[in-house]
């Protein structure tokens, strides 16, 4: 499942503008899609032993419903193996190919003998050629950002059975993404509107010298390209994916009965697109989508902006779904509602340097801003126009100058949260519309209505009726961040279709008086548990016990294995890091928490039982590549070892 991280990096991110967009009353068509044809998909279907369809099919059906539960907006929400996506993809490269922009050549490909096959993009892992980290992939260092082919990495190893490649000639088809240097750099430099790390690190990229950039891959699952002679190749992921913004657009307006609307968005001038992306996400959205664009020849829309966020990182380390760090989007539910999220995500979104997750600050995001901040301003307000104005907006008479310059400070706040909005400046945009809560708390405390309503009626009606204008205005400005929160408010206030007009222009438009509300009733609650607390809760939700059947069971590889050497993690007062031999010699790392349980001297040549088919799992900066079976009771851990006078073999399956 997807991770906040990338949550926050793109699809949450354009729920909030397509959100706003549609609130200022613009036509807003809002696309996106799983991604299902990159090896990683692939690679993962290899280790279940499964159809990489039967494995999308299952995960597009997860994702779509979880966007729901989130409150995304999508108009359309598709699939890389539509067949709108497939058809256009095909006719599309098939057009590059006949303007001369696609050309083949012979090039050296890791090659596995072992697997039989050639490895593309994330089926090979090495040492970066430019930064140097190790556990780089073929397709991108996660690390430097840089674009990467897979024989270029140092010490690389096939990631299916870890063996070590041969490199053979193969023939491939490429774009001469070089042809469009010029026409990027102009179209950087000329878009001012672009963020600074997208804008200097594409030019750095052009700058260094565009090489081709292979369209084809050997990959048995994908989109077959259509060039002759290609036959067995599949189209390039990550150069069908971004055009999957043209063909969503194209399946939507289908779905609708108006097939050729979609050319509204993609041609006409005054059109805009508009992407959010993680950082790693830059050079695929600001180089290579703009090339396939240009390619075409047929002067579609560029991208009009590009956000491009910064990472979120889960205790020091990037969120990562291959990695399994961080909280995946259904994780993050079990736990709290889509809106106490959304607010905390936005609020903190990495937008010009990488951000760390913490439980602690997620606390006081939603005690201090939502519950006592901006929960506080709306109950007191209802309430009390409950208990002493009959759930009517009061009869306003002679407006002091304060009241007056406590409404127009509300005006400016949401101007200047459309602002930030229109700048892609989310976070900034959110503290303006807490700002307002701020703004009604401070002014109810000062006019003290609660005594008021005893000495002078008609001045808490006024204080009551500016009070109410405020909850009236964050009823709609919040929508874009907290859609759930903002319909149970409207529905508070008793706000008719016409009223709300779906315009953000309303928001500061004032209610009558004699308007009836509906009630008041508190929109969030504290947290009430400690940081650890919620981080324990987290791992139980990692591990939910489910019943599996004799057939799943089979595919557990677990085996004997002898450790070979034992040795103590780094800064780390639990781990330990374990090589053993899972049998005819060959040698897997183990990284265990049981330093506290076992000296490393009476570890070394023990027989264990392990879980041998086991993604690989990054833990304090080292893979983890089996899995030690071990029993835990309140106060002590002991690893699973073979009956003594049974003695078996290292490699020895475990049935």
């Amino acid at each position: 499942m997807p991770h906040l991280g990338t949550l926050i990096g793109s699809i949450l991110s354009a729920d909030v503008a397509a959100r706003y967009y549609r609130l200022r009353g613009d036509d807003v068509v809002f696309v996106s899609g799983s991604d299902e044809h990159g090896t990683p998909v692939e690679v993962e279907a290899v280790r279940l032993g499964i159809p990489p369809k039967q494995l999308t099919d299952k995960n597009h059906a997860k994702v779509v419903s979880l966007w729901k539960k989130w409150g995304i907006s999508f108009d359309n929400y598709t699939r890389t193996e539509s067949p709108v996506h497939k058809a256009f993809i095909q006719n599309i490269f098939s057009k590059i190919y006949e303007k001369g922009y696609i050309f083949v050549q012979e090039t050296e490909l890791p090659y596995c003998p072992n697997c039989k096959r050639f490895l593309p993009d994330r089926f090979v892992e090495g040492i970066c050629p430019y930064c140097g980290v190790e556990g780089a992939r073929g397709d991108q260092c996660e690390s430097c950002g840089r674009l990467l082919e897979p024989a270029k990495l140092v010490d690389f190893y096939c990631t299916i059975c870890k063996s070590t490649p041969t490199i053979r000639k193969v023939k491939h088809w490429y774009l001469d993404l070089p042809k469009f240097a010029d026409e990027l750099r102009q179209f950087i430099e000329s878009n001012k509107r672009l963020p600074s790390n997208a804008r200097k690190f594409s030019l750095n990229i052009i700058n260094e010298g565009l090489k081709p950039r292979a369209v084809t891959r050997d990959n048995k699952w994908g989109i077959p390209a259509p060039f002759l002679g290609a036959e067995n190749k599949t189209i390039y992921v990550w150069v069908e994916a971004v055009l999957g913004y043209v063909s969503a657009t194209i399946e939507y307006f289908k779905s609708r009965g108006e097939e050729k609307r979609w050319r509204e968005f993609w041609f006409n001038k005054d059109a805009k697109t508009l992407y959010f992306i993680g950082k790693d996400n830059i050079p695929f959205h600001v180089i290579i989508l703009p090339a396939l664009l240009l390619a075409i020849e047929e002067d579609y829309n560029l991208p009009w902006n590009v956000s491009s966020t910064e990472f979120l990182q889960f205790k020091g380390e990037r969120f990562s779904k291959s990695h399994r760090v961080g909280i995946s989007i259904d994780e993050a539910l079990e736990l709290f509602s889509a809106d106490y999220w959304r607010y905390f995500l936005i609020s903190t979104r990495p937008e010009t340097k990488d951000a760390n997750f913490s439980w602690t600050i997620f606390i006081e995001k939603v005690n201090a801003d939502l519950n006592d901040t901006l929960g506080n301003f709306i109950h007191r307000t209802l309430t009390f126009v409950n208990q002493h104005f009959a759930n009517t907006v009061p009869k306003a008479h002679n407006l002091g100058a304060y009241d007056k310059r406590i409404l127009k400070s509300v005006e400016k706040k949401v101007a200047k949260a459309a602002q930030n909005l229109e700048d892609c400046k989310l976070q900034a945009a959110l503290r303006n519309i807490i700002d307002i809560s701020r703004i009604g708390n401070k002014y109810f405390n000062e006019k003290e209505p609660w005594n008021l309503v005893k000495t002078d009626r008609q001045e808490a009606a006024n204080t009551l009726y500016v009070a109410v204008q405020i909850v009236k205005t964050l009823a709609i400005t919040l929508e874009p961040f907290i859609p759930f929160t903002a319909v149970k408010l409207s529905t508070l206030l008793n706000l008719t279709d016409e009223m709300r007009s779906r315009r953000w222009s309303e928001a500061t438009k004032l209610l009558p008086s004699g308007h009836k509300i509906r009630g008041s009733k508190p929109l969030f609650s504290k947290i009430e548990v400690t940081a650890k607390e919620l981080q324990d809760k987290l791992e139980k939700t990692k591990i939910t016990p489910s019943t599996i059947t004799f057939e799943e069971f089979s595919k557990l590889d677990l085996r004997v294995g002898k450790i070979i050497k034992a040795e103590n993690v780094p800064k780390s007062k639990n781990l330990v890091k374990l090589t053993i031999d899972v049998g005819a010699g060959e040698l897997k790392q183990a990284v265990a928490g049981i330093a506290q349980h076992y000296e490393l001297k009476e570890l070394e040549g023990r027989n264990i039982a392990v879980l041998v088919n086991l993604q690989p799992k990054h833990i304090f900066g080292l893979d983890s590549e089996v899995m030690i079976l071990a029993a835990e009771d309140d106060k002590n851990i002991s690893i699973l070892i073979p009956i003594p006078d049974k003695p078996v073999k290292a490699g020895s399956k475990i049935k």
